[in-house]
């Protein structure tokens, strides 16, 4: 599991990463926003980054949604 922090405005976030290499799949989890998602290596890709931004929307605003989709996009991206 790898642990990020996520920094947008004076507000830092600690972003959880866990790959699961056997199933393929990635699980990314922020507690402070009581958010999470879960998705494999084929919906990487800027797709996944509209899906991200648009459920964190749910529980922050839209600016900071966008950052921390991108950031997230970007991690998962280089593992």
């Amino acid at each position: 599991m790898k642990i990020r922090k996520s920094i947008s405005g004076s507000t830092e976030r600690k972003v959880f990463i866990h790959e699961n290499k056997k199933e393929e799949s990635i699980l990314v989890a922020i507690p402070a926003l009581f958010w999470s998602a879960e998705f494999t290596y084929d919906d990487l890709g800027k797709e996944l980054t509209n899906k991200l931004e648009k459920t964190l929307q749910k529980t922050t605003d839209a600016q900071e949604a966008g950052d921390i989709a991108q950031r997230i996009s970007q991690w998962t991206n280089e593992m």
